[in-house]
């Protein structure tokens, strides 16, 4: 039986120290994960996709807030903001959503950081925020500003196969997981519909098609010069629509608390 090998919740730089014993998962994910996001001046949402040095900013949550450190030696600690904070409509990908704006001092930090204009805020209610794909879940599912679905489940013995095939092996940073999977063949995760970690049970309902941010390494920033991981990933890992695959995304259907070491037992 698998085991959980590692916790994290965003924006802790993934399995780089500062990941979790455990933690309280809800319906929309991990409690604290990804409420926070940086948007533009119009308010739509920035990725390392197109601004690569996000990665040299490490930010951990602590339960109330963040703490969030640049390479320079700058920090900030963040608050989460009250009910008297602006509120806001910002976008991630082609959803709306209502958000609060968390301070005039962060917008300022990170526009330093990052050389441009940019805002921090904050998801207060993500019960009443963006819907997964209906092709992939309920109409009653809900995710916070992580990409398209509540967690994101990846393997250690499936980066092992992958780091195989590849000149210079890759951390599992690169691929921002929530919940990492010890003792399991590699790839297994493609086969599983349901399973339950310690006492929670998740629907396994989607790949994960990874982007450009896989070739970006989350300490220097850097691109990789020859789109690694990708482009490997390529020769063995694509669907009928060409995209490239690594973890799988999955949906809560209980909540409790899972931790570090649960087993993990494979429902169907």
């Amino acid at each position: 039986m698998p085991n959980v090998a590692a916790l994290t919740i965003f924006p802790v730089k993934s399995l780089r120290g500062r990941g979790t014993a455990s933690a309280d998962v809800e319906a929309w994910g991990l409690a604290g994960d990804r409420r926070f996001l940086i948007v533009d001046a119009t308010g739509r949402f920035l990725t390392q996709r197109e601004l690569p040095a996000m990665a040299t900013i490490e930010a951990w949550f602590d339960g109330a807030g963040l703490m969030i450190t640049h390479p320079d030696g700058a920090t900030l600690a963040v608050d989460r903001p009250g009910d008297e904070a602006e509120s806001l409509i910002v976008t991630v990908w082609r959803d709306r959503v209502e958000a609060r704006a968390v301070s005039q001092t962060a917008d300022d930090w990170l526009r330093a950081a990052l050389g441009r204009e940019c805002r921090l805020v904050f998801m207060a209610d993500p019960a009443a925020a963006r819907p997964v794909d209906p092709r992939f879940g309920t109409a009653e599912d809900r995710v916070s500003f992580a990409d398209g679905f509540p967690l994101l489940l990846t393997s250690t013995a499936s980066l092992a196969d992958l780091n195989g095939r590849l000149a210079e092996p890759v951390p599992m940073d690169r691929f921002r997981p929530n919940i990492v999977v010890d003792g399991a063949l590699p790839w297994a995760e493609d086969g599983w519909k349901r399973l339950r970690v310690g006492a929670v049970t998740f629907d396994v309902v989607k790949p994960c098609a990874r982007c450009i941010v896989t070739t970006t390494d989350q300490i220097t920033g850097a691109r990789h010069p020859g789109a690694e991981p990708i482009r490997t990933l390529q020769r063995f890992r694509r669907d009928a629509a060409g995209q490239v695959l690594f973890g799988q995304n999955i949906i809560p259907r209980t909540q409790g608390r899972i931790a570090e070491g649960d087993p993990i037992e494979i429902l169907a």
